[in-house]
């Protein structure tokens, strides 16, 4: 029953924020590597941002300097901080667990 739940999605203007949140249930995500990535239509799905059970963090070129990830291990959850959303940050934004376990999506849409 290892489940993960996006949550925090929606629609915000050029230049404004969102933090996106990761529920997991079913397995301790303190002990795993866990990313965000997103899919915007027609394009591959893609690795945003990514947070190793250490704590180390990894950001796609194109998010670096706006977005963070972090963990609340006594919340068992995976957090993604957005600021200075752009329109082509435009997605459905995904949380993965490297147990091998994907979250159903949660749409991000910017724009005026």
């Amino acid at each position: 029953q290892v489940q993960l739940v996006e949550s925090g999605g929606g629609l915000v203007q050029p230049g404004g924020s969102l933090r996106l949140s990761c529920a997991a249930s079913g397995f301790t995500a303190a002990s795993y590597a866990m990313s965000w990535y997103r899919q915007a239509p027609g394009l591959e799905r893609e690795l945003v941002a990514r947070i190793s059970a250490g704590g180390s963090t990894n950001y796609a070129e194109l998010v670096k300097g706006r977005f963070t990830i972090s963990r609340n291990n006594l919340r068992n959850t995976v957090n993604l901080q957005m600021n200075s959303l752009k329109p082509e940050d435009t997605a459905v934004y995904y949380c993965y667990a490297s147990l091998g376990s994907w979250g159903q999506g949660t749409q991000v849409t910017v724009s005026s």
